[in-house]
């Protein structure tokens, strides 16, 4: 055989090992490779199964909690609606009592707010207002002088016909404003103790001028009672006040024991 084909020959039959060899080599490599991604997303795939099992227990307690929430909404919105109708029923009640003054006292206290401005009475309910300025000097509780006659004229009235029967409860009030004059706070340090000082003064003078102590409350709301929004001088200055509620000698109010009040 010549020598050329005798190579060439040689030739072919190391193409042929060469490509069985190849053959046999890259499946081995591949197979690697997948078995590595395999146990990779395997991992990645309990990972995420983990992290979801751990939200929707997450997820359930967060339920649970807003449930809860719910239900304490739902109850503060029930109390809330049972408050309202309570207070809604008091006030259609108390609108519908009628003031315990006769018809003379009535007219006796209206000619009395005609005769001083600053003094008003509610015929409906019989309450009287005297606005502060009348009573007191700023961040003062000691009764004006100029206010005696006003005082004298209201025990008159409290002490006459029908009128010797009922009680009365001085109430005070305040407007938003701190005590801010350091020599006022050294008397009265808050407003709470302005307003229950001025009352115990309109008590204390009413006393003086005949009426008795024995048929007199007092009581004082700070400033947490407003007629009207503290939004300026002039609203203020109506907050500012002692009220006085005319009691029926069978009324109890603010503690009071009409069993006892005469003791």
């Amino acid at each position: 055989m010549p020598v050329s084909a005798r190579t060439l020959g040689l030739c072919v039959v190391g193409l042929v090992a060469l490509s069985q060899t190849a053959c046999n080599l890259v499946p081995v490599y591949a197979l690697r490779d997948s078995q590595m991604r395999a146990y990779q997303l395997n991992q990645q795939n309990r990972t995420l199964a983990a992290e979801r099992n751990r939200l929707a227990q997450e997820n359930g307690s967060l339920q649970a909690q807003l449930s809860t929430a719910d239900q304490r909404l739902a109850n503060l919105k029930s109390e809330r609606s049972k408050l309202q109708q309570r207070y809604a029923g008091l006030l259609d009640r108390a609108g519908k009592t009628p003031s315990p003054l006769s018809r003379d006292a009535s007219r006796r206290f209206e000619e009395l707010a005609q005769k001083y401005p600053q003094f008003e009475f509610d015929p409906q309910t019989g309450v009287s207002k005297f606005h502060s300025d009348i009573l007191f000097n700023s961040g003062s509780a000691e009764i004006k002088r100029s206010a005696i006659p006003l005082l004298r004229d209201f025990a008159k009235i409290l002490n006459r016909g029908d009128a010797k029967q009922l009680n009365i409860l001085v109430v005070g009030h305040t407007d938003d404003r701190r005590i801010a004059h350091s020599s006022t706070r050294r008397k009265h340090p808050t407003n709470w103790h302005l307003s229950t000082d001025r009352a115990d003064s309109v008590v204390l003078a009413l006393a003086k001028v005949g009426i008795g102590e024995r048929r007199m409350g007092a009581a004082g709301y700070s400033k947490y009672q407003p007629i009207v929004p503290n939004k300026d001088k002039k609203s203020r200055q109506k907050n500012r006040r002692v009220e006085i509620f005319v009691l029926a000698p069978d009324a109890a109010i603010a503690g009071w024991d009409p069993s006892t009040s005469r003791n």
